[in-house]
């Protein structure tokens, strides 16, 4: 026995440690998903009437609903047993044991289909019972010979319970795979303490960036984030200004950030500062003089073709465009028309999708609209004087540049053609906005529009996203974001097809993403699956303690904080302890609170020069007490004029004669 167990552990010392151990089951990808699930309904269609839906699903897509039924237990069965008498077809369990499925030819009445797709050879029996079961029968075996019905479509048959309900999601289905929402799941990346303002996503969907009030700039990266979705690093652009707008160049290798200061920064990918925009000379008064904006910025935004190309719009009233090389002077001076003369602040600004166009949102409510074309200026090309009521938030070309929309903080959204704008297609009401950063962005295929709303004092609907039809210019869904914190940035990604919403408060902030497993690709999807690294014994280091007391200073201890407080507290001079107050008579320079505080104070007193009685004297007596004092002996002015000036001969008082 000793010699086989020596032979057991010299074969065993030849493998390593973990052979022949079973490794820890892997979570499965429907696990992970079904834990970022959306809790509630996120699409409510308007012009459906609500039903009953006896499933507890949200409205899903079809794919959807498939993915998630497969996750059910296979083992509940749910029988419909019609009558007792045995001569009713029985419906099996989604997924029956082999010998459940086999019919008795022989004797019995009730045939039991079980398997999910049966042969079609196999659906007839002696009998001409009706065989229903499978979820996708083929269709010789929905024809029965009593009635000439036929059943056995993908949906279940009409006389079923789940007919009502199950047709009207068919209607959902419909719905969603015309539009393909991804909306079934959701994660939020937290990491800011106010309202989230700016939102941007390179090209290829891998990194996110976001900008919040907190005056902060957060970088995400999907392929190197795990489920714990924490930045991989943390921006303060500007000390003290809130982050407006941030925007990638067209190869996702800088990026533009716009705070509420008068210059501009560009960053590279990993967030290095590479340059700052110089700012303007606020005291000239022509703003074409200026070699930059001399007021905060409100928006900014890289061309979309050319990468050496930025946009901005500042309070001073006005756009410029600058090249990203050089950082020292603009390119281009915008001043847009106003009504009268004045500076009225741009609100916002966009290229359109060829970025040969760009268009400017100003304080007064007006659009313009400038073409970039040969020998141009500031006089605008197309100008919409009243179109909003109040500032407006966000402007957004569609593709072909035959639609613009519109976003204002007057609550609504307006659609218009840009070949006719005098008067707008649709208007949108009743979408409250209270940032001046809410945005409105088109789907992939452009066939939807989104934006976000900000939540009201007594309003109980929170923030939401609304999705509406470029086609037949109607809402199509709200989306509930967040109970209490207003959406603000929007984003749909082409890539990645999904959704970011930014929301936020006075004391919160998230970039929520909505994603569909079966309709979105990588981004969220590839985080939310890999599970945080755990912490290894080999992850431990224990910094030893080296004593030697001979050392250099740079290399010894440092004292304990503690002790260096205390030892600084007890010395005046460094604590910078406040002089006690005198009580008794002064010394060392310092005068006694018997006879006054200051010098001044002890000098009068003791000559006996200060008598505070002024409160209770008339001024007109105080003077002339020393009028026949001043007149029999004069000092300083009388004997210099005596020999010259004439007596001084008073007027008499008309009292007596007023009296009579």
């Amino acid at each position: 026995m000793e010699d086989e167990a020596e032979i057991y552990d010299g074969v065993r010392a030849q493998f390593p440690l973990t052979f022949g151990k079973q490794s820890k089951a892997q979570t499965s990808l429907e696990a992970i998903h079904q834990t970022t699930r959306r809790a509630s309904s996120t699409t409510n269609l308007p012009e459906e009437p609500s039903s009953n839906k006896t499933a507890d699903l949200p409205s899903l897509s079809s794919s959807s609903k498939t993915w998630l039924n497969s996750l059910r237990n296979p083992k509940a069965s749910n029988f419909n047993v019609a009558s007792e008498d045995g001569d009713r077809a029985v419906v099996g369990p989604p997924r029956p044991s082999a010998t459940s499925s086999i019919a008795d030819e022989d004797g019995g009445g009730a045939a039991i289909i079980g398997p999910p797709r049966p042969p079609s050879g196999s659906g007839s029996d002696d009998n001409e019972d009706v065989m229903v079961g499978p979820p996708r029968p083929p269709v010789d075996l929905g024809l029965s010979d009593d009635d000439g019905e036929m059943i056995g479509p993908p949906r279940p048959p009409a006389g079923s319970k789940l007919s009502d309900s199950d047709s009207e999601d068919g209607i959902d289905d419909e719905e969603e795979n015309r539009y393909r929402i991804p909306l079934t799941n959701e994660i939020v990346l937290k990491g800011h303490t106010k309202v989230v303002s700016a939102l941007a996503i390179d090209h290829s969907g891998s990194r996110v960036l976001s900008g919040s009030y907190d005056y902060s700039v957060r970088m995400y990266d999907f392929q190197g984030m795990n489920s714990r979705l924490q930045s991989f690093r943390q921006l303060e652009p500007s000390e003290g200004h809130q982050v407006r707008n941030l925007s990638w160049s067209p190869t996702s290798d800088r990026f533009l950030c716009v705070t509420g200061s008068a210059q501009a920064k560009i960053y590279d990918r990993d967030g290095l500062t590479l340059g700052e925009f110089v700012k303007g000379d606020m005291y000239i008064r022509d703003l074409k003089n200026t070699k930059g904006h001399i007021s905060g910025l409100t928006c900014g935004e890289w061309h979309p073709k050319t990468k050496e190309t930025i946009l901005t719009s500042s309070e001073d009233g006005s756009l410029r465009i600058w090249d990203a090389n050089d950082f020292n002077s603009q390119k281009q001076v915008i001043k847009p028309k106003l009504a009268r003369p004045g500076r009225v602040p741009v609100t916002t600004c966009t290229w359109d999708r060829e970025g040969k166009c760009i268009a400017g949102g100003i304080g007064d409510g007006s659009i313009q609209i400038w073409n970039l074309k040969p020998g141009w200026g500031s006089r605008p090309d197309i100008y919409i004087e009243k179109g909003h009521s109040d500032d407006i938030s966000g402007l957004k070309f569609s593709s072909d540049g035959k639609i613009l929309l519109s976003r204002s903080f007057d609550g609504s959204l307006k659609v218009w053609d840009l070949r006719q704008m005098r008067e707008p297609l649709k208007m949108f009401e009743d979408l409250p906005n209270h940032y001046a950063q809410t945005n409105i962005a088109f789907s992939p295929d452009e066939q939807l529009f989104i934006t976000g709303t900000s939540i009201e004092r007594e309003s109980t609907t929170g923030g939401l996203l609304c999705f509406f039809d470029r086609a037949k210019l109607e809402l199509v869904s709200k989306v509930g974001i967040s109970p209490t914190c207003s959406v603000v940035q929007c984003a749909w990604h082409p890539k990645l097809n999904q959704i970011f919403a930014t929301a936020g408060d006075k004391s919160q902030g998230g970039t929520h993403i909505l994603y569909d497993p079966t309709l979105s690709e990588r981004g969220a999807l590839v985080c939310v699956a890999r599970a945080p690294r755990k912490k290894s014994v080999d992850d431990f280091e224990i910094n030893p303690v080296i004593h030697n007391p001979h050392a250099l200073p740079l290399f010894r201890d440092q004292p304990s904080r503690k002790r260096q407080r205390e030892k600084i507290l007890k010395d005046p001079i460094k604590s910078h302890k406040p002089e006690l107050p005198m009580t008794g008579p002064g010394f060392g320079g310092r005068v006694g609170v018997s006879k006054g505080s200051l010098l001044t104070q002890y000098l009068l007193k003791q000559g006996g020069m200060i008598k505070e009685t002024w409160m209770e004297e008339d001024p007109r007596e105080a003077i002339l007490k020393y009028a026949d004092a001043a007149a029999k002996d004069p000092k300083y002015i009388a004997p210099a004029y005596a020999q010259t000036q004439p007596e001084t001969v008073f007027a008499k008082s008309d009292s007596e004669d007023e009296e009579k």
